[in-house]
């Protein structure tokens, strides 16, 4: 071989030689028997569920933009139709028919062609009939089901088909299209519309929030820091058994440089066949993604596509990162013919080097301090450093906390023992494991305290008295209001039921000056949105001082005698009822409400029913606000169920003291999400290291059980040297998330406030990850405690 070399060029026989030092890595990886292959098989599992985790988090943006399309392509609803199509051949009525159960949202639409050429919602093959629905799989499985059962009484017709997954946002979605019949005459460009052709004919671009791009800089390093503190543990596997075969490799002859060469191959091998496990996880995930739904969001498998760039990026930098961590660790260790030096007493670590990654870190978020929402965008160059230095500072600093913590601990019991003299040999390799779980609750902290301050700049009041009501029933005209009323007080749950009946009125039949509302109810309705002195039924009022009318002044419309028009007609609107109405004699002044039912004050008239005549009723559409037992089971849906049967198009609206803006609201999901997927790598990855710590444990395991150790004794032990690290760790965690908290919130321009809550729900769940994965790996440790392992070839 060193003849071969000689008549080759100098650099290229270098080259030659570094090559084949990698690849006698590679064979090693996988030749040296079954404890060569576990170990690669270990390595592999672990950056394998890393790669998995970051192949999908690639795929995050292609599978919102597909839901954000799908959803735009199936759009019937602009809410800009002041002009509503002329009835052809090529129209069709859309109402939205959709409702509630329980928690989740049912997307509903009736359909009604006008012609042959009418278009078809996307997903449809054909157009269903009066009593027929298209339903989607997950909505057919649960119509189908026990549970569904009170949601079958609402929607009652004959299933004929399944809507395509072109029509879906996600594979969970809960959606229906039902034939109809009899809705032009009730087209309002809200609850009926008409339209020739499906998607939204003017998509508008939502103005930047510097805070939300923020959140979400923030939630995408915080999610991906775990996974990559993860990828480098896991290549760092095996490393006392490796570093013995490197010491008989010296033995042999090779130099220090070709030892971590054969080194950096041996990673290099276990990272590549990590990235085929990776996909081979990814692929399985991605398919089980299309049967799960975390937090109402759910997707079919098509949508996670990896964008091929990223996908190659992971792909190169992966195995990269593996040969990197591998020879930045084989630099602390001396690697000599008879031993390794690790194995003696390590030298101290330093400090001071630790500490600038966190100082560096705040250098860079520090100029951004005050920005707000009002100073321009924030840097993402400089907030993505700032943060990942940060969070790479948990990693550098556990390993000096917990070396310099054990070292100062004091005698105990044999378990307490044992497992400090553990820590206090392998220091590093404690703090390895422990350090991924240290960085996500760093960071869940931070986003915890980062939501929580600017939950207010995103959160309103709806001005809803959920106190006096919980749900609203809309109406439309055409349903008489009183019998209605009834049944919803019949409905079992109901305790109260506040009825009116609702329109608009004008000086003039079309294109009026002066307009306000008319609402009709009886004394005790009309009791809860105004202030009477006294009320019998034929009694008509006017509000004064209502904020509801702005400008108007209704006293000034209420002259006895006045001929007023209830549903006036405006310019390039369609002709409304335009029914006159003449201002009785004696109408009464009433004082607005505050706190009313609807969220604001009512002004304009007020009419008992008899007060009110026939001809008026077209007009008006009733509105019911009803008090809830809400200790009956489903009491909402017993409410949905009636208010269905009384019409088809009735809305039933559950109100909320409280709303949240859409993006803000898709954003802290998202970040749910994540962390579900990132605890679930935590646990998995932080299983696979503690089972490889205990495999290379596993023969002075046996050794101190058949000297007479108790295995009650070594299970404690392995419980204290988890217990330890995980502390110091989750210590650490706290402080740096708060500062990163802290400096976040002051970069947003918010009060800092520290969410004690938050802060100790996310220590607690990275606490109860490392107790549920040290007790699945009491099992496998019972089983090598015993003297069979003493054996050795």
């Amino acid at each position: 071989m060193n003849l071969r070399r000689g008549h080759l060029p100098r650099e290229r026989s270098r080259a030659w030689g570094r090559a084949a030092d990698l690849m006698l890595g590679v064979r090693f990886a996988f030749t040296g028997g079954r404890e060569g292959w576990t170990r690669a098989a270990l390595t592999a599992v672990g950056v394998g569920l890393g790669v998995a985790l970051l192949l999908l988090t690639t795929a995050v943006p292609n599978a919102l933009e597909v839901r954000h399309e799908r959803e735009s392509a199936r759009t019937d609803f602009t809410f800009s139709s002041s002009e509503q199509l002329p009835k052809a051949d090529d129209t069709l009525l859309v109402a939205d028919v959709g409702t509630d159960f329980r928690d989740d949202s049912v997307r509903g639409r009736a359909l009604e062609p006008e012609g042959p050429r009418a278009p078809l919602p996307p997903g449809l093959d054909k157009f269903p009939a009066v009593g027929e629905m298209v339903v989607s799989p997950a909505l057919k499985e649960l119509l189908e089901s026990d549970p569904g059962a009170m949601l079958r009484e609402r929607l009652p017709d004959r299933i004929v088909g399944t809507i395509g997954e072109s029509g879906l946002i996600g594979s969970g979605e809960l959606a229906f299209y039902r034939g109809a019949d009899e809705l032009a005459p009730r087209i309002n460009g809200g609850v009926v519309t008409r339209i020739d052709r499906f998607g939204d004919p003017n998509p508008t671009e939502q103005e930047s929030d510097p805070v939300l791009l923020l959140l979400i800089l923030v939630v995408f390093v915080v999610l991906l820091m775990p996974v990559a503190v993860f990828i480098a543990a896991a290549v760092r596997f095996g490393g006392e058994r490796r570093d013995r075969r490197l010491a008989a490799l010296r033995l042999i002859g090779s130099d220090s440089r070709m030892t971590r060469r054969i080194a950096a191959g041996e990673a290099l091998a276990g990272a590549v066949l990590g990235l085929v496990f990776g996909a081979g996880f990814f692929m399985v995930g991605r398919q089980l993604a299309g049967t799960a739904e975390v937090f109402d969001i759910s997707v079919f498998p098509s949508y996670l596509n990896p964008s091929p760039l990223l996908a190659l990026l992971v792909a190169v930098a992966v195995p990269a990162a593996a040969v990197l961590v591998t020879l930045l660790a084989l630099r602390g260790v001396v690697i000599e013919p008879l031993g390794v030096v690790r194995a003696g007493r390590p030298a101290r670590r330093r400090l001071w080097w630790r500490l600038l990654l966190p100082l560096a870190g705040l250098a860079l978020l520090y100029p951004m301090v005050g920005n707000g929402r009002d100073n321009g965008d924030f840097n993402q160059y400089m907030v993505t450093g700032g943060v990942v230095l940060l969070l790479v500072g948990v990693t550098a600093l556990l390993p000096w906390i917990v070396e310099t913590v054990v070292a100062r601990l004091g005698s105990g019991g044999v378990a307490w023992q044992l497992a400090v003299r553990r820590l206090q040999m392998s220091s590093g390799t404690a703090a390895r494991m422990v350090n991924g779980i240290a960085v996500a609750v760093a960071g869940a902290i931070a986003l915890q305290m980062l939501f929580a301050g600017v939950d207010g700049d995103y959160t309103e009041s709806t001005g809803q008295d959920v106190s006096r009501a919980q749900v609203e029933v809309q109406l439309p005209s055409e349903v008489p209001m009183a019998p209605a009323a009834e049944k919803l007080r019949n409905t079992e749950g109901v305790k109260a039921v506040y009825d009116y009946s609702e329109g608009w009125v004008g000086d003039r039949a079309r294109d009026p000056e002066n307009g306000t509302t008319m609402t009709v109810g009886n004394c005790a309705s009309l009791r809860e949105i105004a202030t009477l002195s006294s009320c019998a039924d034929g009694d008509v009022f006017v509000v004064q001082g209502a904020e509801w009318d702005g400008d108007t002044d209704p006293t000034k419309l209420a002259v006895a005698g006045r001929k007023l028009y209830l549903d006036p007609s405006y310019e390039g609107a369609p002709k409304s009822l335009e029914i006159p109405w003449t201002v009785p004699q004696g109408v009464k002044t009433a004082k607005p409400r505050l706190g009313l039912l609807a969220g604001t004050d009512r002004g304009g008239f007020l009419l008992t029913p008899k007060a009110m005549s026939s001809a008026l009723a077209p007009a008006l559409s009733g509105h019911a606000y009803l008090r809830l037992d809400e200790s009956v089971p489903d009491v909402q849906d017993h409410v949905r169920n009636t208010a269905a049967a009384v019409h088809p198009l009735a809305d039933t609206v559950t109100w909320s003291a409280t709303e949240r803006t859409d993006r803000f609201d898709a954003i802290r999901t998202g970040l749910f999400v994540g962390a579900a997927c990132v605890l679930a790598l935590i646990g998995a990855s932080l299983l696979v290291s503690q089972l490889e710590q205990l495999r290379e444990r596993k023969r002075l395991l046996s050794a101190l059980v058949a000297f007479g150790t108790r295995r009650r004794t070594l299970s404690l032990s392995v419980l204290w040297q988890t217990a330890i690290p995980i502390a110091l760790g989750l210590l650490l965690a706290s402080v740096v998330g708060l500062t990163l908290g802290t400096v976040l919130l002051k970069m947003t321009g918010t009060p800092v406030r520290v969410d004690w809550t938050g802060v100790l729900s996310m220590t607690g769940i990275g606490a109860a990850v490392v107790l549920a994965v040290t007790l699945c790996s009491l099992p496998p440790l019972l089983r090598l405690m015993r003297p069979e392992g003493l054996r050795t070839e």
